[in-house]
């Protein structure tokens, strides 16, 4: 089997997008995907079957980082378990935010993460203004699904990024970029090597400085095919 750009992906739907780089691709409406492969243990902060504490860690670790986590959670792609993260960031550069979907796919010493993600034009705040003024300011905001009855820090959690809504607001970025992710997730094929890797059981401790990981090989397997 082939695999792209360096990855164990073997197969992924792209129709409608254009190669900008190896492993990087457009479409028309402005969405970038995008597959890649870290030879490191995966930085999640729990392992997949420990959804409750693997959730609020992504929420806090993106509420640092100035975004929102909109939702998390497990599934599989090509049989394997696996994490979809929905989360938005502020724009550096200019009002407005962006949002990312990803599936991340952790082995016990390595993970692939296949992610799309688009940024709001030059109209920002129109999907939140509108259902705002439909569920009214006390409904707006409310306390963030994985804390406990709280909030995180960043971006505020709040009904506008709901799924109900995408319909009333077809070419909103998180509209295409969920759209986006539900159509390619089924494609999605693995190579055999990478599924037969021993799962991810959580994180590292911090334990005293050790020698660093060897370089990253040339590809992400010896085995000839890949």
């Amino acid at each position: 089997m082939t695999s792209i750009a360096q990855t164990p992906i073997t197969g992924l739907d792209l129709t409608g997008f254009t190669e900008r780089e190896p492993g990087s691709w457009t479409d028309e409406a402005g969405l970038v995907l995008s597959v890649h492969f870290f030879p490191l243990v995966p930085d999640l902060p729990a392992p997949l079957h420990e959804p409750e504490r693997l959730r609020y860690g992504c929420a806090e670790g993106t509420a640092e980082a100035g975004g929102g986590l909109v939702e998390a959670t497990v599934g599989t792609v090509d049989g394997l378990p696996a994490l979809c993260q929905l989360l938005k960031m502020p724009l550096q550069s200019r009002p407005g935010q962006a949002f990312i979907g990803s599936w991340t796919l952790p082995k016990d010493r390595c993970s692939t993460v296949v992610k799309v993600q688009a940024a709001e034009g030059a109209t920002t705040g129109l999907r939140e203004a509108v259902v705002m003024n439909q569920v009214g300011p006390a409904d707006y905001f409310k306390p963030h699904p994985y804390a406990g009855g709280g909030q995180f820090g960043g971006l505020p959690y709040h009904v506008a990024d709901l799924e109900q809504w995408d319909a009333q607001f077809p070419d909103h970025p998180l509209t295409l970029v969920r759209a986006a992710l539900h159509r390619i997730t089924p494609t999605i094929t693995l190579h055999d090597q990478f599924k037969t890797l021993p799962p991810f059981t959580g994180p590292t401790p911090s334990p005293a400085p050790t020698a660093a990981p060897p370089a990253p090989r040339r590809g992400w397997s010896r085995r000839k095919g890949v």
